[in-house]
């Protein structure tokens, strides 16, 4: 069973999750906005407290507020960063916007990429990661890593910014949904590489169609239900 633990980082407010299985302690990292010593001390000392094992970095997209603190968790723990390839020019770009934006990060360029895709399940088995893509999995007659007691599933959904990854714990009943939407609202299109009809038409199709009763936690801000966005979030009824 998944613990989620959050955290809210840096001037702009980005929510930073933990998600760690309460029997291994394996436990994913997910956009990791700390922009001060004292924020990455305050989720290092989770860490270190609740003896977790940090195994993934997540990132839902590549904007620099959710990936902050991100070298220093990659260094500190040995790991690469997991996102989807559309993301990869933002992660590039980190520098240039962080100094337009306040944030103080070094160029990302050198950071390994694990590279994730529509519809990949990503899984740890014996402290080992494993991703697989749902398609392939049916397809597929040898043991699946769907069977794995901790996994998640990604769900493609740009138009807030190329790259954008919500990610499903369906024993949780919880989406993690970065800045895709929000609390009766959706992420700005107005960046580069946003596209208001893209969003709209990924959110419909690849969040709401998740069951009512599913927890939403995006990127900024208080928690939402599936059910309460289609009825009320005026971007989407």
């Amino acid at each position: 069973m998944f613990q989620v633990s959050t955290f809210e980082f840096n001037h702009i407010q980005v929510n930073c999750y933990i998600i760690w299985d309460a029997e291994t302690h394996d436990c994913a990292i997910v956009d990791p906005g700390m922009s001060s010593p004292a924020e990455q001390a305050t989720l290092q000392q989770y860490i270190e407290q609740n003896d977790l094992n940090p195994k993934l970095i997540l990132l839902t997209h590549g904007h620099v507020d959710h990936l902050a603190g991100l070298r220093q968790m990659c260094e500190r723990y040995g790991l690469p960063v997991t996102m989807h390839p559309e993301g990869r020019k933002l992660l590039k770009q980190a520098e240039v916007y962080g100094s337009m934006l306040g944030f103080n990060v070094n160029n990302m360029d050198d950071l390994e990429v694990q590279e994730i895709h529509d519809n990949d399940v990503i899984s740890i088995e014996n402290g080992k990661l494993k991703i697989e893509n749902l398609a392939n999995a049916s397809n597929n007659s040898q043991p699946s890593t769907l069977n794995s007691q901790f996994k998640i599933e990604c769900r493609y959904v740009p138009g807030h910014c190329p790259g954008s990854i919500c990610y499903v714990l369906h024993d949780e009943k919880t989406v993690l949904t970065g800045d895709a939407i929000f609390h009766f609202s959706i992420g700005r299109t107005d960046l580069p590489g946003g596209d208001f009809d893209l969003l709209v038409e990924k959110l419909q199709s690849r969040v709401l169609t998740l069951p009512d009763d599913y927890r939403i936690l995006p990127g900024h801000g208080i928690p939402s239900m599936v059910w309460k966005e289609k009825k009320y979030n005026p971007f989407l009824k």
